[in-house]
């Protein structure tokens, strides 16, 4: 199988498991352009006035690092999930020689490809990590968060392959345990099967994205902060369902 056709099978998946091949057009922005600060702040106050139009909150009450943490835990979502799945569903791990990105308003970010390759390994956290290091120093962010971050998108992404996908749940969850065993991703999450009989994992953070700081956000699914039984709950929901 090919690289292009391993990306084909992971964006049958959905929006955040897409990758569009790039056609050169003027609006694609090279992904190294969020490696600028400003170019990052810029992309969190986009974000920031969105969640004001949606909420009716004010800006004062949405605070910065906050809507940072998510805007990052978006990003990395779209830059691991492809690969995830293109190794995950179609065997095949991939690589993008180039990638480029495209300023929305709201949803996933676009992300264009081109020069895809075949790898040895599963989904690459080099594209992230730079990315990462620029987020940590603008907004003076916890490495912790935001590794913790990344940990929640591949653990989203991986469990989006398992409902999507249910063959390939188990190739999914070993390449996120695989990741979350090694550093950077060490001691940041854990991935929990709580029916042995399902092959469906969940993901549990060791911390948090701060979104329950926005006034009426609460609590993710995998976050820290989720009592117990609120988060059984939720997981025999989706367990029902298979």
């Amino acid at each position: 199988m090919s690289a292009i056709t391993a990306l084909e099978a992971a964006a049958t998946l959905g929006p955040y498991f897409t990758w569009e091949p790039w056609d050169g057009d003027a609006a694609w922005r090279p992904l190294d352009d969020l490696l600028d600060p400003d170019v990052v702040a810029e992309r969190v106050d986009v974000a920031r006035r969105t969640l004001m139009r949606m909420s009716g909150l004010g800006r004062e009450e949405i605070g910065e690092r906050e809507v940072a943490s998510i805007t990052f835990l978006g990003l990395a979502s779209r830059l691991l999930s492809p690969p995830l799945a293109a190794a995950a569903v179609a065997g095949t791990p991939v690589a993008a020689g180039r990638l480029w990105w495209r300023a929305v308003e709201g949803g996933p970010i676009p992300i264009a490809y081109a020069d895809p390759v075949l790898t040895g390994d599963g989904p690459d956290l080099g594209r992230v990590t730079p990315i990462l290091a620029v987020y940590r120093r603008r907004f003076a962010m916890s490495p912790q968060v935001l590794w913790g971050n990344v940990a929640s998108a591949l653990g989203g992404a991986a469990g989006m392959i398992a409902d999507g996908a249910p063959a390939h749940a188990a190739r999914a969850a070993a390449l996120v345990g695989g990741l979350l065993a090694v550093p950077p991703l060490r001691g940041s999450a854990d991935l929990v099967r709580p029916d042995p009989n399902l092959a469906r994992w969940f993901l549990v953070r060791r911390n948090c994205c701060l979104y329950y700081r926005i006034p009426g956000g609460g609590t993710c699914g995998d976050c820290v902060l989720t009592p117990a039984d609120v988060r059984s709950r939720q997981w025999q929901a989706i367990l029902d369902r298979r």
